[in-house]
């Protein structure tokens, strides 16, 4: 299936691996969705909270409804809560994708439950292995940190109570990305303690 939208993002520079990711440029992103099947289902919202030096960056957060072009299912109208009344004058995924790009551009990706994001921005931009070389999982950083089973049960939200991060309206795009960004920060500085402090190993946490 050919992509949906022309002309990837850039990604990172390729040197910036090697450096401690402090010193790296992140976008936490989160797509909400019309449901989990990547071949069937689509994009309704999408938040991206970027990460620069170690810092969140609120004031260049970007959020935005997207036209699915499929029905979204009940199960997902009601965790994301975005009905098909609230889409009236959104765009749809092919004209957002100018906006997402813009605030991907350049930049690693952290996420929680990569696979999720990455198969909608593969169907979106093409190439799934471009964005596995460039996305950090977040919940394969706490798996490490705290040594737990690669099966174990956790969502975003247990995640952010465990380690104090607060969270203001959970399965909302730009909050789960600004809850994203702000765990990426607490693991990585508590994994950096241990040792693993490049953007390269902690990309390498990251199982696909």
């Amino acid at each position: 299936m050919p992509p949906l939208s022309r002309g990837a993002p850039r990604g990172p520079r390729w040197a910036m691996r090697s450096r401690s990711w402090r010193a790296a440029e992140f976008a936490a992103l989160d797509f909400e969705t019309t449901g989990l099947d990547r071949e069937r289902d689509a994009v309704v919202s999408f938040g991206v909270v970027p990460v620069r030096r170690g810092r969140v960056i609120v004031g260049e957060a970007v959020h935005q409804l997207v036209v699915p072009g499929v029905p979204s299912s009940a199960e997902s109208m009601r965790i994301h809560g975005i009905l098909p009344k609230d889409l009236e004058g959104a765009r749809p995924l092919t004209e957002a994708a100018h906006t997402l790009g813009r605030a991907l551009e350049g930049r690693f990706l952290v996420t929680w439950f990569a696979s999720v994001e990455i198969g909608f921005l593969r169907r979106l931009y093409g190439r799934r292995s471009r964005w596995i070389r460039r996305t950090i999982d977040v919940r394969q950083l706490v798996i490490e940190l705290e040594g737990l089973d690669q099966d174990v049960r956790q969502s975003l939200s247990s995640a952010a109570e465990h380690y104090d991060v607060p969270v203001a309206n959970p399965h909302e795009a730009l909050d789960d990305a600004m809850v994203t960004a702000q765990l990426f920060l607490v693991v990585a500085g508590r994994l950096e303690e241990r040792g693993i402090a490049s953007t390269r190993r902690l990309l390498r946490l990251t199982r696909l």
